[in-house]
């Protein structure tokens, strides 16, 4: 393929990482999840972080603490306000916990809840919005923010796709109550597998925790507000105080992303250099909606849309990129109330219809970006573009 959606990030560091794990002969969770754990939550300033298997586990695990809160938990019949488009593992846990979802429609340029119209979403029963940064660009998280603290709501931040993104100087998956984060192998970092939960709330970390593995007491500090302890070292290693997970990560992927992490910043300047490349190749193409950066992004990938009024279909663009071995995808999952899935699900639509959403599911799609220079595949598409 001349122009993949993705490519390894790994170097010799990241082998010799997993020697090392090899050679100490520990392969679940321990020091090196515990030490990227510790370097993460410093490199984005919160205060707690738990890694976890992947991006949807800390979906999951999240949703879950939230409703396991001793004050104001989430209870089943709760409305959340939640954007079109996401991955679908970012709705999977709130129908999972009884939760009722309010859609909104998307920003037509940026992909992102449309956040004028948080206040028609809003009800009685609403209790937490969800926040999701599309494909490296960030949403309006600080409006977010303060529409949830003027209404006593819970933000969740699912940061799945925007590693080192920023707004207003402040890095994305840090506005939340608790966020999220995934470093699959197409993301900006790579574990193999894994995710990551932050917060600056003791309760939400420490219940983190304990649902990671198996709802146990085992790896909650002595002084933990969920339990009183008690004098039974036997007892207290295999006491369960909660209806929990194994979202456990490998060893091996705490260890590698320490030495990712390391890499991170160097990677997002050759991500946002490449913007730079895509962006003067395509801005002045009105066949296509180039998505609008909001804040500063991290580039996961690239999108278009075609416009309305160029007379192009999606089917004969594919066509041509097909044939000239360039990787293409849907944005994200598309709009989710397209999918079957959506049948188990209580939810409504803030307004009726989401005609934006709709679009980028019909029109839309993504070629990748790379931690590396991808001038010459820019150059193609641009030019396979511009025989369409």
């Amino acid at each position: 393929m001349f122009y993949e959606l993705a490519s390894s990030s790994w170097g010799d560091e990241e082998l010799q990482a997993i020697q090392q794990v090899i050679t100490r002969d520990r392969f679940t969770m321990g020091e090196q999840v515990k030490l990227f754990e510790q370097n993460f939550a410093a490199k984005m300033g919160a205060k707690h972080a738990v890694m976890v298997s992947s991006g949807s586990a800390a979906n999951l695990v999240s949703v879950a603490a939230l409703c396991h809160k001793k004050e104001r938990p989430l209870q089943r019949g709760d409305e959340v306000i939640v954007p079109a488009i996401s991955w679908a593992t970012t709705y999977y846990p709130l129908q999972q916990y009884g939760l009722k979802l309010r859609f909104v429609d998307v920003e037509r340029d940026t992909l992102n809840l449309d956040v004028s119209q948080l206040e028609a979403a809003l009800t009685p029963k609403t209790r937490m919005v969800v926040g999701v940064s599309i494909l490296g660009n960030p949403a309006a998280l600080d409006l977010m923010r303060v529409f949830c603290d003027q209404h006593n709501l819970y933000f969740f931040e699912d940061n799945c796709e925007s590693m080192g993104a920023k707004l207003n100087g402040q890095y994305c998956g840090t506005f939340g109550d608790i966020n999220t984060y995934s470093t699959f192998f197409s993301h900006h970092i790579a574990t193999m597998e894994g995710g990551m939960i932050l917060t600056d709330d003791e309760e939400l970390y420490h219940l983190s925790l304990s649902l990671r593995a198996h709802g146990w007491v085992r790896d909650l500090p002595q002084d933990t507000s969920l339990c009183d302890r008690r004098d039974d070292a036997f007892g207290e290693a295999y006491r369960f105080i909660l209806p929990g997970f194994n979202a456990r990560p490998l060893e091996m992927s705490g260890a590698i992303g320490v030495e990712q992490l390391k890499k991170l910043d160097a990677m997002l300047q050759v991500r946002r250099k490449n913007a730079e490349q895509f962006q003067a190749l395509f801005s002045d193409d009105e066949r296509f909606i180039l998505q609008r950066e909001n804040g500063e992004s991290s580039w996961f990938a690239f999108t278009l849309q075609i416009h309305p009024e160029s007379g192009l279909t999606r089917a004969g663009i594919f066509e041509k990129l097909r044939a000239s071995e360039i990787g293409f995808r849907m944005i994200t999952g598309g709009n989710f109330l397209r999918h079957d899935v959506i049948k188990y699900f209580d939810y409504d639509v803030v307004g009726g219809s989401t005609p934006h959403a709709d679009h980028a599911h019909d029109h839309g799609f993504f070629v990748g970006n790379h931690p590396h220079d991808i001038k010459p595949q820019l150059e193609r598409l641009r030019q396979v573009l511009s025989e369409c």
